[in-house]
């Protein structure tokens, strides 16, 4: 079973890789990542109030988190720094539409070939 990569935690963390990192949209989510840190690639979630109550969001986040999990456990690429966003849709949103989502951000952003 593939084990989640390592969490951004800190609020300065999240706000340096939105300053100085790229960004990227799908339906699901927005994906934000910074390259070149050197260290393990680590991921951070977030969900707005926008998205509803706290159910909403943590139903969000967890889709997102598994998601991550799925892609990013196994041989992910060292030195990125990435913050997933989740979106309206990101609760509601076929699983297999959502990693396709992130699939295709990871690819846009560079992050994974």
């Amino acid at each position: 079973m593939a084990q989640s990569p390592p969490r951004l935690k800190r609020r300065r963390e999240f706000l340096r890789v939105a300053g100085k990192g790229n960004r990227g949209a799908r339906p699901g989510l927005v994906l934000q990542a910074l390259p070149g840190t050197g260290a393990p690639l680590r991921v951070g979630f977030t969900a707005t109030k926008k998205l509803g109550n706290a159910v909403a969001r943590n139903r969000a986040k967890r889709r997102l988190r598994e998601a991550a999990r799925l892609l990013l456990g196994q041989g992910a690429p060292e030195g990125w720094d990435l913050v997933l966003i989740g979106r309206e849709a990101t609760g509601t949103r076929n699983f297999s539409q959502l990693t396709g989502d992130l699939r295709g951000l990871l690819k846009q952003l560079g992050v994974k070939p």
